[in-house]
């Protein structure tokens, strides 16, 4: 049987909340340029569901996984399934488990707040000490982390305190495992999504959804199917790309920065992305 082609041909890829949303079609890219693709959800039906749309050239595995990422023990058992399975650890993770419980900061509960924190930022938390354990473990080559924050960590938004004090901490977590993890060769990043056409915002009512268009040039939410600007533009997964570390990566219809274009900044470097 041929070998796998594609520039990411013989490497394993771990996705948490590869059921739906950006999670499924950060799973279906890996696909696409050879990769083995572990769909981790806490629901196994959707994770299924995805492992069905997954591209399988040359006999690549796919398998997928049910894990409630808040749970240590989840986590720890995720694992070792994972590289019992794949007979290897990851050397590619994609952070995109996340929830939403929305509630103005003078009303919200306790309980909302802390379930939201629970799965968003002690979720990548967990993923991501498990996966680092495991790729110094095994000596992975070229180890990479990405995690999926928010551009409301970044400015904020109505009703959604716990969601972006959430983000924010992603990206401060993300900061300090970059710096811990780059001697073991692992590079951590992050990439800040706008308002993307997901599972979790079909829940926002119309006119608030009406609201984010109203302010966003291109007019229109983003669409996951924007997979090919997260791999294929960005970069963070692939080999060559060793010395970006610690970098993000806004995706968010210039919502932020208000242009007819979308930009996305690496460091001092700008590069423009047409046609989008």
């Amino acid at each position: 049987m041929a070998a796998a082609s594609g520039r990411l041909a013989g490497r394993l890829a771990l996705v948490t909340g590869g059921g739906s949303g950006i999670g499924r079609a950060v799973c279906q890219s890996f696909a696409a340029q050879g990769s083995k693709v572990a769909v981790v959800d806490i629901n196994e039906a959707p994770a299924n569901e995805t492992l069905q749309s997954l591209s399988c050239d040359q006999g690549v595995e796919h398998h997928a996984f049910g894990c409630d990422v808040s749970s240590n023990q989840s986590v720890s058992r995720l694992l070792t399934d994972v590289t019992q399975k794949f007979s290897c650890a990851p050397c590619i993770t994609v952070n995109c488990a996340g929830i939403t419980k929305d509630e103005f900061l003078l009303k919200m509960d306790n309980r909302m707040f802390d379930q939201v924190i629970k799965v968003n930022l002690k979720g990548t938390f967990l993923i991501t000490q498990a996966v680092g354990r495991a790729m110094v473990e095994s000596k992975v080559q070229n180890g990479s982390i990405i995690n999926m924050a928010s551009i409301v960590g970044k400015v904020g938004n109505l009703g959604q305190c716990n969601y972006a004090a959430s983000k924010a901490g992603v990206e401060g977590l993300t900061k300090t495992s970059a710096k811990e993890l780059a001697k073991f060769g692992i590079r951590c990043n992050a990439i800040l999504p706008g308002f993307i056409e997901t599972p979790m915002t079909d829940a926002v009512p119309q006119k608030v959804l009406d609201k984010f268009r109203d302010v966003i040039p291109i007019g229109r939410l983003g669409k996951p199917s924007g997979r090919r600007i997260i791999l294929n533009d960005f970069d963070f997964s692939f080999n060559k790309n060793k010395f970006f570390n610690r970098c993000y990566n806004i995706m968010q219809g210039c919502f932020l920065l208000q242009l007819k274009t979308v930009l996305f900044f690496r460091y001092s470097r700008c590069v423009r992305i047409p046609g989008i």
